[in-house]
């Protein structure tokens, strides 16, 4: 649930960071639990290690400056392992395009969260067979269930600093989008070089605010199975009431398989393909955790904003986390509504429902971390001792002396047009259709261009996979649902943009009439009316030949719309990339500042890129004169919180066995019961959902799956007291998967001897 803040089964949702589950609406109260799951006593402060957690994604390599503090905390792994990405077991990690996940079997089997599998189950879901619901295992080979084209593998398989390439020079364009196309074309060069192995995707990523450059090569799987998920009552038990919560009881796990063609090497689905054979795979720890013990996540985190400027927390806090809770409420409302009258707009729903629900709890969460926990009090302070250090030092004066007052004088700038550029992305994220429509004519533009100079996106690399996206569209695609999500795009547009935002877009819409439900209506009606975009080899035929003149003058009401909406989308994204090439001249001078005045090394910003983080289980304080938390979760508390209903309906099979006590070795004597969840000090954040937790030798424990709702500011500021990450115990994994729902096959491939 928590950590799935980017990308996957919500890439069609506007301006998220968050992906997850239920509609926005007061909760109900919380099923009684026993007593233990209430905070109680920890350890005594003398019995925990000695150890604040500094925060940090780290880099791999940026682990040697920590290995003293590492082998203190008890790390038994071979440290030169541990800051090699190709070694075990950092090699095991894999990308999935938002969720991290890991190799468990030398045959291509694949662990993960179950929230990050939501559009795979989606994919294969009927009303008839609810596989969100009821979850799903395939006993055999043959019943692994595919995925659907646009689920992916990714394994890095190479990093290579290509920084003095694409920075050479830049401080000698003045023209602030000149800058930027100067950048995109040596990234496209280096790309097209790194791509002429078969098989390989190349990626070129910023860290440290543009200051440093690495192009990465994955090896690209492109057949990706489904292989089991639990029933939800156990993958999402609680649902939204306890996300970003603790305590939690939680089983948010699930299994994939990677497959490829029979000669090794990524190919496209087939039924003769067969499991990929990864180099590395994890093993899985025979012993379980205890508090204070050493633990590691590796994973692919998506964005942090902890090296932002204090007046970048300050657009968050008063402008942008503001309008992105009221438009999930919005978006919530609308497909809870639409849900409850017809069960195929419910189901294919789900995934964007659970994204935008799991967003508004983010959302909400962060704000009130910036404002009342005082975050953004934190940037305003790092800023000003950060100017202070800057005037006093004449060497740094003539380096960095105008960093901050150009930062500040471009994001004021920025400001004028940022309305009408929130609409027109609600436009095209929201209402799958208009989305469909500009990848359209954007294509239609770009085509005829060389393939050097044509957008990035839009490149012959991305054609396969923007064909891909509009086949995995009908899947999901309602027209009852996309009409009604149009008319609250345009109603919303009307009744919170501002005057250029409202004056500009909605005459494309409704002309000269006002913008009143009833305009409306009669407008999407007839727009939908007259389009054929719902068919997803309308879209295709379009995508592939359309030609930009005849789509002017097509017959289809949509296309014509994009079409005239064409030059407001083009003006954005100019914007962009003018907003991007000036602060690729200003931001790395200002990180760079940043890591002179720090009294230690620090990590760049999450983009995406694997990253390595450690930290200890413990426990924490909700708030300063709360009781401790303990860090761990058991069975016993998790079947007091069973109602039989949504979300706490977790299977009659695992009550009836937890109620009989018959949890076998998978019990923690030290505990005296099954430990479900537990808690670390880990910095992690989107992207991280899925990642493999691991102990001192490297070994799973567990994976990573949420983090507590005190601490959402921490994607801004790292907050040690406070900040912990939730993570599911491979006990509690591997007892479901023996003793309620018989995947015996699967932890044999994995090593495991069944036990129940």
């Amino acid at each position: 649930m928590g950590f799935q803040r980017s990308l996957v089964s919500c890439s069609a949702v506007v301006l998220l960071s968050a992906c997850a589950d239920k509609p926005a609406q007061a909760p109900p109260a919380l099923p009684t639990a026993k007593p233990s799951a209430a905070p109680v006593a920890e350890k005594p402060a003398a019995s925990r290690p000695a150890f604040e957690n500094p925060g940090g994604m780290w880099l791999p390599g940026q682990l040697e400056a920590h290995l003293d503090t590492l082998k203190k905390l008890g790390l038994e792994l071979d440290p030169k392992k541990l800051v090699d990405p190709m070694a075990y077991p950092l090699g095991a990690v894999v990308s999935l395009g938002g969720c991290s996940a890991s190799f468990v079997s030398p045959e291509g089997l694949i662990v993960t969260n179950h929230h990050c599998v939501t559009g795979a189950l989606g994919y294969n879901s009927t009303p008839e067979q609810n596989l969100l619901k009821n979850g799903y295992l395939a006993k055999t080979r043959s019943a692994e269930k595919w995925n659907g084209p646009t689920a992916r593998v990714y394994v890095t398989e190479a990093f290579n600093d290509v920084t003095e390439f694409v920075r050479a020079g830049l401080d000698r364009i003045k023209d602030d989008k000149k800058r930027w196309e100067t950048i995109e074309s040596r990234e496209k060069e280096l790309i097209a070089k790194c791509e002429k192995r078969q098989s390989i995707r190349c990626d070129l990523a910023s860290y440290f605010g543009g200051g440093q450059y690495l192009l990465i090569e994955k090896l690209e799987i492109k057949d990706v199975r489904l292989v089991y998920a639990p029933h939800e009552g156990v993958g999402n038990f609680g649902g939204e009431i306890d996300n970003w919560r603790w305590p939690r009881h939680g089983g948010d796990f699930a299994f994939l398989r990677a497959y490829v063609g029979k000669d090794g090497k990524p190919a496209e689905h087939s039924p003769d393909n067969v499991p990929y054979q990864p180099r590395m795979h994890l093993r899985l720890a025979e012993r379980g955790l205890s508090p204070g013990d050493l633990v590691f996540v590796a994973g692919y985190p998506g964005r942090t904003m902890r090296l932002s400027t204090a007046e970048e927390t300050a657009e968050a806090v008063d402008w942008f986390y503001p309008k992105r809770i009221r438009l999930f409420e919005d978006y919530l409302a609308l497909i809870e509504k639409l849900g409850k009258e017809d069960p195929d707009v419910a189901i294919k729903a789900r995934p964007t429902e659970r994204g935008l629900a799991n967003a508004l709890t983010y959302t909400k969460g962060s704000l009130e971390g910036l404002t009342k926990g005082g975050a953004a009090e934190v940037r305003k302070k790092r800023e000003a001792e950060l100017q202070a250090f800057i005037t006093t030092d004449p060497a740094r004066q003539g380096r960095f002396g105008d960093v901050l007052p150009r930062l500040e004088k471009h994001f004021a700038e920025r400001k004028k047009t940022r309305e009408i550029g929130y609409a027109l992305s609600e436009l095209e994220r929201m209402v799958s259709l208009i989305g469909a429509a500009h990848t359209i004519v954007r294509m239609a533009e770009e085509r005829p261009k060389p393939d050097a100079l044509r957008k990035p996106d839009l490149q012959e690399r991305n054609w396969k996979r923007l064909e891909q996206e509009q086949q995995a569209l009908q899947k999901r695609y309602s027209k009852k649902l996309d009409g009604a999500m149009l008319r609250l795009a345009l109603a919303r547009i009307a009744q919170h943009a501002d005057e250029n935002a409202k004056s500009r877009i909605l005459p494309a819409f409704l002309g000269k009439l006002e913008p009143s439900a009833e305009n409306i209506d009669k407008v999407v009606d007839r727009l939908y009316r007259e389009t054929k975009l719902g068919d997803d080899k309308a879209r295709l035929e379009l995508l592939k030949k359309g030609k930009l003149a005849e789509l002017g003058a097509s017959k289809d009401a949509i296309v014509r719309l994009v079409v005239a909406l064409r030059p407001l989308f083009k003006e954005r994204d100019d914007r962009g990339d003018a907003e991007q090439g000036a602060l690729s001249a200003i931001r790395p001078l200002y990180v760079a500042a940043l890591r002179e005045h720090a009294p230690g090394p620090i990590a760049p910003d999450a983009n995406g890129t694997l990253r390595v983080t450690y930290g200890t289980v413990r426990g924490y304080k909700p708030k300063p004169e709360a009781a401790m938390y303990t860090p761990f979760t058991k069975l016993d508390e998790l079947v007091a919180k069973v109602t039989g209903k949504e979300p706490f309906d977790a299977p009659p099979r695992l009550v009836d066995l937890a109620k009989s006590r018959k949890v076998g070795p998978y019990a923690d004597p030290r505990l005296g019961a099954l430990p479900v969840d537990f808690l670390a000090d880990l910095d992690i954040t989107g992207g991280n959902s899925g990642s493999p937790t691991l102990n001192a030798r490297g070994e799973l424990v567990g994976l990573a799956f949420d983090g507590n709702y005190e601490a959402m500011a921490s994607d801004w500021v790292f907050m040690p007291e406070i900040t912990r990450s939730i993570h599911v115990d491979l006990r509690f994994m591997t007892w479901v998967m023996d003793a309620v729902d018989g995947a015996d096959h699967l932890l044999v491939e994995m090593g495991k001897k069944p036990a129940l």
